[in-house]
């Protein structure tokens, strides 16, 4: 009965009007004027100077997409309300999204978008569902050489990758979500040093302190030159252990990164760098982080995209106090900004997509798990559409690919 019911679904989708081709794009938003190899799935590519994702179907892609579309209630104490067909739900705003010239459903989109008819971008959070405290949300380090640990980035990935890893219309994967690689906001010791605060019996502690004494150094003698190199250590054995996880599960799906969180030290990206296709980057400035954007593909020589950016407006009713950048004016001032944000990343050579956080404005008394309570939606948290800024946004998208330089 299932087999039978993908296999009209399947049919459903590729002859619905979400996925009709146009003379310029393929039925994945891949955009025909750019041709590279066709391989089934999507993979990355230089062509003629630039780097591009590459569809199934061998056409030049740029991920355009919204993060966190789902239904899941963030107001704090409520209940998530559930569709009453999930696989509807998903597939008409598919078809939403499509209309505004968004070609993937990123991060934390709900699973049945995987089978919606746009490109799926899952986060697979290996380290987060490893560890039992929120990584994210309290910053704390994972320890890496954990055996224990080690194996639960293993059970994540058989877990969440599953039937994903026959799917086409899978662009990667997102191995966490904005880890902790040193000094931050949260506090500014470096990696190093809180390794040297995990128990005395942890694998982590005995790897760092074996670190020290190999160079003949202590808490006291240390240098910057040894916290970067250890940081280095940590982001390769990152890298290599959830690379190792996922190809376990998938052999051929993309490695999207880590989502670094709008700081990339080059120590841990040239740890990750052999280990990744793609380094993904969050970021809440005013304006697109263009050098910083081409520093990291000159450390690690892969190509770049930010899977977080977004504005917020204060005309939205909401306090905007609590979340990532700072408030516009208006909504036209969010439609201005993302359209110069959005311009400005296409005339980077490295430069693969962008993806906009989020779906649904968040709750005025803020959400459960950390109170933000921002106007970062293109849809009121009632579900209608900030039509200034997804109009802006569907003449953007529609025309970014014949931006590049």
């Amino acid at each position: 009965m299932k087999t039978t019911w993908l296999a009209v679904t399947a049919f459903l989708f590729l002859t619905s009007p979400v996925f009709s081709q146009t003379a310029d794009y393929d039925r994945f938003g891949g955009w025909s004027l750019v041709r590279g190899g066709r391989t089934g799935f999507f993979h990355v590519e230089i062509i003629k100077g630039l780097w591009w994702f590459v569809t199934p179907e061998g056409n030049g892609f740029l991920s355009k997409g919204v993060d966190h579309i789902n239904w899941h209630a963030e107001r704090p104490g409520s209940p998530p309300v559930v569709p009453a067909d999930p696989a509807e739900w998903a597939k008409n705003t598919a078809r939403q999204l499509r209309e505004w010239n968004f070609n993937t459903a990123a991060s934390w989109a709900e699973p049945e978008f995987a089978n919606a008819g746009i490109v799926y971008a899952p986060v697979l959070d290996l380290a987060g569902a490893a560890d039992p405290d929120d990584l994210w949300l309290n910053r704390k380090v994972f320890d890496m050489f954990s055996p224990a640990s080690q194996a639960a980035v293993q059970e994540s990935a058989r877990k969440r990758i599953g039937e994903l890893a026959s799917n086409p219309w899978v662009l990667g994967y997102f191995t966490d979500n904005e880890l902790r690689w040193g000094a931050e906001w949260k506090s500014k010791e470096s990696l190093l040093e809180m390794y040297l605060r995990l128990p005395a019996e942890s694998p982590g502690r005995r790897t760092v302190e074996t670190f020290l004494a190999v160079r003949g150094k202590n808490v006291e003698t240390m240098t910057p030159a040894d916290k970067d190199d250890f940081l280095e250590k940590v982001a390769a054995e990152y890298g290599r252990l959830t690379r190792d996880a996922i190809r376990k599960y998938d052999k051929v799906h993309l490695i999207l990164g880590c989502r670094f969180a709008g700081y990339a030290p080059d120590a841990a990206l040239r740890g990750v760098s052999k280990y990744f296709d793609v380094i993904s980057y969050n970021d809440y400035s005013a304006k697109a982080p263009l050098e910083m954007l081409r520093h990291i593909t000159a450390v690690t020589g892969k190509p770049v995209m930010i899977t977080e950016f977004s504005f917020k407006a204060m005309d939205s009713g909401l306090a905007n106090a609590k979340g990532g950048g700072k408030p516009v004016a208006t909504q036209m001032d969010r439609a201005d900004s993302f359209e110069r944000y959005a311009t400005d990343l296409a005339t980077l050579p490295g430069f693969l997509g962008y993806h906009w956080f989020q779906y649904f404005d968040q709750p005025k008394e803020g959400r459960a798990i950390d109170g933000e309570n921002s106007n970062y939606g293109v849809v009121r948290i009632e579900g209608t559409p900030w039509e200034a800024l997804t109009e802006r946004m569907k003449t953007v998208n529609g025309q970014l690919e014949r931006m590049r330089p």
